[in-house]
């Protein structure tokens, strides 16, 4: 064969390979980015208006996590957070807004605790979907109805939601929600 037969057979052979290699690419990194944030990858699409803009995110997120000093919690802060969330439980009955509102600062205090920057919601959200995206949405409607709960307008069925929200979110960062960056590292 002459080299311009082969030059036309492997030139096709070797892009058809390249496209291949490059859909393979994105299939699976789009898989191991629905894997890692569960539902919040569809929601972050929706938001963003796309699946690139939303991945180019996600991707952003996972690099701003991976520069985060995230720790697991010693046995006995993990003993007084329980006792705190038991504290926080038992006020429930007497006084429910304020109940909430506590449930909220102690969650934050827990994040900071294992490391999270808790510099404003929309952030700590960010910072969370990485490792905890299947109990985010538990986040989000304790905190919509603990900012109800601030103006009062929450009733008792909603505060009782909360905190089964917070709760939700609280067990997950207690038990390090099933972390493996410590063993990544």
């Amino acid at each position: 064969m002459s080299t311009g037969i082969l030059l036309a057979i492997i030139i096709p052979l070797v892009a058809v390979v390249i496209v291949v290699a490059a859909g393979l690419y994105v299939v699976t990194r789009r898989r191991r980015l629905r894997e890692r944030f569960g539902p919040e990858y569809e929601r972050t699409v929706e938001e963003r208006g796309g699946r690139l803009a939303a991945e180019r995110d996600m991707r952003e997120r996972e690099k701003r996590y991976d520069s985060l000093d995230i720790k697991p919690l010693k046995g006995e802060t993990r003993e007084r957070y329980s006792r705190e969330w038991s504290s926080v439980q038992g006020e429930f009955v007497d006084r429910p807004e304020d109940a909430v509102q506590d449930a909220d600062l102690l969650v934050t205090s827990l994040m900071h605790e294992r490391g999270y920057p808790t510099e404003g919601f929309d952030q700590r959200v960010k910072d969370l979907s990485v490792e905890h995206g299947r109990t985010l949405e538990h986040y989000r409607s304790a905190h919509e109805i603990n900012e109800l709960s601030v103006r009062h307008e929450a009733t008792t069925e909603q505060l009782r939601g909360a905190m089964v929200h917070y709760r939700a979110l609280f067990d997950e960062l207690l038990s390090d929600g099933g972390q493996a960056r410590h063993a990544r590292a």
